[in-house]
């Protein structure tokens, strides 16, 4: 962003900003992000302390979702110098494309009153609705009470707010958790996880969340102690045996590929020679193997439906590699099964420039997947054998080891594995003393 010289709001005094006025996602991506993020335009005054963002007029241009729209400060003056203001901002935007990218909307920007308009114009293009915003709203001030609440308040908030604490609760507690991780905030990160946990004790969702997960951990046990003995005859006795609905439905849902002609076929034969109650129960189970089958295909579906549509929405970009940098949280098994999928059909047909737009999806995915330097140190030094080994790892590795960023990253490595009640004792201790060698190397090479 340009840096701009413009006196402070407060005391007027001379003070140096960053100022960005034009937010053009198809020239930049992470511009988005940054105005929805609200951290743009700030002014910080040496002179008073005043901190805060500077009234600007903004125009914001999408040119995938066919969105121009442009917000100015009341403040700033009359009609006519918001034409005048605006009007170049504007022009920027229409020769930045070439001439047969530049259609009608461009002529009609939609005028926001205010910021949070702005802002809620921007999410409702990605579909997220001005009630949705409110809804999340509601979630985080629960959120805040539940923090900050004794155990009997604790139980009162959950029992009157339970409808409110729901599966999107859940993913919301888990991603501020894995924030606090990140930033260093240990204590925040601790009250969140103990927060998560007696909420699954004590809400509906948490309770359903906890006997399904429960379940789930069940019945792989049981697939994995039968392993490659697995038949479909026991599979067919193990699906008898199911204590209930849940467990049944996560077993077939595991073991669908299983489920195929020859499997029906055993379980139709035995109900043919059965008898009475056997006979009965024998159909019944058939009755629900179908059904959740039918499901767990319409999911598979629905899925690779949506991995589809996302693929197709990355390939209109007008820089597809910055759009798919953009949405890697949306990138999972479903969407790398269409990818291949799609490739192999362009190589059939010979079709090279949608082979190299999809090979830009593939290279940025890849190059994310790789694990960061400091993760592969971390492997290397937790496999030492003991401490010469690993003494020995840390010298050949200085430049990085002494570096606050490698030090930050096994701090918050340790408070993730320190939370994790799943972590084997053993491959703590291991890390733990790893991580004492690391800052004690680190605190020696700086007295050096």
């Amino acid at each position: 962003m340009p840096k701009t010289r413009i006196n402070c709001p407060q005391c007027r005094q001379p003070i140096v900003a960053d100022i960005n006025q034009l937010f053009d996602v198809g020239l930049d991506p992470r511009s988005k992000q940054l105005l929805l993020s609200g951290q743009f335009n700030l002014a910080m005054c040496q002179n008073c302390g005043y901190q805060g963002n500077l009234s600007t007029p903004i125009v914001y241009h999408d040119p995938s979702k066919e969105l121009l729209l442009t917000y100015f400060p009341p403040e700033l003056g009359p009609v006519n110098e918001q034409e005048r203001l605006i009007g170049p901002l504007l022009k920027q935007v229409m020769d930045s494309l070439p001439q047969e990218k530049r259609k009608a909307y461009l002529f009609r920007p939609q005028n926001m009153f205010t910021i949070q308009t702005l802002i809620e114009r921007i999410l409702e293009g990605d579909g997220i609705t001005k009630e949705m915003i409110q809804e999340q709203q509601k979630k985080l001030n629960l959120l805040q009470r539940l923090l900050t609440a004794t155990d009997e308040v604790f139980a009162q908030i959950v029992q009157s707010e339970d409808q409110l604490i729901d599966a999107d609760f859940f993913v919301l507690l888990g991603r501020l958790g894995e924030s606090a991780i990140m930033a260093g905030e240990q204590d925040t990160a601790a009250r969140l996880a103990e927060v998560q946990q007696n909420l699954m004790q004590t809400s509906t969702v948490g309770k359903q969340a906890k006997l399904h997960n429960d379940e789930v951990e069940a019945a792989i046990q049981t697939l994995q102690s039968i392993g490659d003995e697995l038949t479909r005859e026991k599979l067919l006795e193990l699906f008898l045996q199911a204590p209930n609905d849940t467990r049944l439905s996560v077993m077939a849902s595991l073991t669908r590929q299983g489920l195929d002609y020859e499997f029906f076929q055993l379980i139709s034969s035995q109900i043919d020679s059965a008898q009475g109650e056997q006979r009965e129960k024998l159909t019944t189970l058939r009755q629900k193997l179908v059904e959740i089958t039918r499901a767990v295909d319409q999911q598979m579906e629905a899925r690779l439906n949506q991995a589809r549509n996302n693929l197709n929405e990355l390939l209109k970009a007008p820089d597809v590699a910055a759009a798919t940098q953009q949405n890697l949280a949306a990138i999972d098994e479903f969407f790398l099964r269409v990818l291949g999928e799609e490739i192999e059909s362009a190589r059939k047909s010979a079709d090279l420039g949608r082979i190299g737009q999809l090979q830009k999806i593939s290279n940025v995915i890849e190059q994310a997947s790789q694990p960061p330097a400091e993760v592969e140190l971390i492997e290397k030094l937790l496999s030492a054998e003991d401490d010469a080994a690993l003494q020995s790892l840390l010298e050949d590795n200085r430049n990085t080891v002494v570096s606050p960023t490698f030090v930050d990253t096994m701090t918050n490595l340790v408070a993730q594995f320190s939370n994790g009640e799943e972590q084997p004792q053993e491959v703590k201790d291991q890390l733990q003393w790893v991580y004492e060698s690391v800052l004690r190397f680190s605190m020696e090479s700086k007295l050096k």
